[in-house]
């Protein structure tokens, strides 16, 4: 913004959040979380899995960064480019699953207790993930008439898993991230059962 301001550089600044597209399970652990819920085994969401998250299908991204490209009205500015589409962790899983054809055995789990466990994990959580995410795009519906998210999660998630599904290479299991699941979860449920 600075070279905006003193150098008339045309800058655009695009605060995208969480995008994904077919390759792409929006949590740790990626396929291994899919597995684990097609075989009944627990996964771990984080806190009490009411948090809020934005979840922004690719394709709906690229409408919105399209139509600030060569926009003038776009230069020097700053834009979010997020689907209004809310969901809680829970849901999120809850959607994965169901794409997944499973049933979710869900265990809530303090952030600050797995970051006891992994510090990465945790430091992506606390940072993060803990808290409510919403974001404002009324700017860039304004900047880019028409611009709307409208590949809701479901969809998304039947996506991921149709590509998953297709291919038995692309359904990595990490088996060290199995293993710190399942100490966590044993930690939590002898500590607080």
């Amino acid at each position: 913004m600075k070279a905006y301001h003193e150098e008339n550089f045309p800058v655009i600044i695009v605060r995208p959040s969480h995008t994904y597209d077919k390759t792409t399970i929006p949590f740790k652990g990626r396929y291994t979380i899919i597995d684990r819920m097609r075989k009944r085994r627990k996964v771990i969401v984080h806190g009490d899995g009411t948090s809020l998250w934005v979840l922004t299908h690719h394709k709906d991204f690229a409408k919105g960064i399209n139509g600030l490209l060569g926009n003038n009205h776009a230069i020097g500015e700053a834009f979010h480019i997020t689907s209004d589409e809310l969901l809680t962790w829970n849901q999120i899983f809850e959607i994965m699953a169901n794409a997944a054809g499973a049933e979710p055995k869900l265990v809530h789990i303090p952030s600050e207790f797995i970051a006891a466990f992994d510090k990465e994990w945790g430091a992506e959580l606390l940072g993060d993930k803990t808290h409510s995410v919403i974001f404002d795009n009324t700017k860039i519906k304004r900047i880019v008439p028409g611009y709307e998210a409208t590949i809701p999660f479901i969809k998304g998630a039947e996506e991921i898993m149709s590509w998953f599904d297709s291919d038995p290479v692309r359904q990595k299991i990490d088996e060290e991230f199995n293993h710190l699941m399942d100490r966590i979860i044993a930690a939590y449920e002898s500590a607080f059962p």
